[in-house]
């Protein structure tokens, strides 16, 4: 009887272990009320208005990075309805097209949809940040799988965004994703396409 109940606290000690982990001390953990008052206050449409510039990094999910890429963002809004259309171009010269369709509701609340997602993302904008939660679905020449992601723009007091996204399948990490999003300046000729990532 006394090593079932050793056995049985053992269990429960790991399983609130695992539970502060992943609620405290992991990307997931995040909770949009963390950022509370700590600003400057994201505002989706100006920040994500007119052209900005990013560059990203995505890694395995041994946190090694596999490839780069550059993009252009175009944001137009009317109202609390808005439209980005971003251009990819990766290290090996692959382009990708996305457009996303964000509406603003009351309270911060933000519905994300795009082509590959699938039906509607939630998002909530608090002080300088946005979490979006949402299901997407790879290129049939990538896997065709579906991803379950979790997506975090983070607002400097410059006005960049940092931009973290992690993938994962049936609740396994399978890739990372960090970017920079940055106004694109008047006069600025946009950057060339990143070099390949040698792998070697």
């Amino acid at each position: 009887m006394e090593v079932f109940v050793f056995l049985a606290v053992i269990f429960a000690l790991v399983l609130a272990a695992v539970f502060l982990r992943r609620r405290f001390l992991s990307f997931r953990g995040q909770r949009p009320d963390d950022y509370t008052g700590l600003g400057p206050d994201l505002d989706l449409r100006r920040h994500l208005d007119g052209e900005s510039l990013c560059d990203g990094w995505i890694f395995g999910p041994t946190g090694r990075m596999t490839s780069r890429f550059q993009a252009v963002m175009a944001g137009h809004w009317s109202g609390n309805d808005g439209m980005i259309e971003v251009e990819f171009v990766y290290d090996g010269g692959t382009t990708q097209s996305r457009s996303w369709h964000l509406t603003l509701l009351d309270g911060g609340r933000v519905i994300a949809e795009a082509e590959d997602t699938i039906g509607r993302g939630s998002g909530q904008v608090t002080g300088p940040t946005l979490q979006l939660l949402y299901t997407m679905v790879l290129p049939e020449d990538a896997g065709g799988q579906s991803l379950q992601v979790t997506d975090w723009m983070y607002l400097s007091e410059s006005g960049t965004i940092m931009n973290r996204i992690q993938f994962r399948k049936g609740g396994i990490l399978a890739a990372e994703l960090v970017a920079t999003i940055r106004k694109k300046a008047p006069d600025e000729a946009e950057s060339q396409p990143p070099a390949p990532v040698n792998l070697s």
